[in-house]
């Protein structure tokens, strides 16, 4: 685990546009029991469900980690299927 969490500059702007509050991304980075590998962007995704818009949706939170820092990238709802899908294909792998 990092020693330190960062965000984004383009997570700081996706916090607004989709109007998710801020400590979102670290708490599904933090309680998250699923976390995978995206073998075509090299990034990590954390997986976890919050309420978005009035329901309870899985979200995927994008990330980096180096030195001792987690720098959490952006942060999307995923759609129906979608990590299915990219776990079936190999896409994402568990880590």
């Amino acid at each position: 685990m990092a020693g330190y969490i960062k965000y984004s500059n383009h997570l700081r702007f996706r916090l607004g546009v989709r109007n998710i509050p801020y400590d979102i991304p670290k708490d599904i980075y933090n309680y998250s029991v699923e976390h995978y590998y995206d073998t075509i962007t090299g990034y990590y995704i954390a997986v976890g469900a919050h309420k978005y818009k009035k329901k309870i949706r899985e979200m995927a939170v994008i990330y980096k980690e180096y030195d001792d820092i987690l720098e959490i990238i952006t942060i999307h709802p995923l759609k129906r299927g979608q990590k299915e899908n990219r776990i079936r294909r190999g896409r994402w792998i568990r880590k």
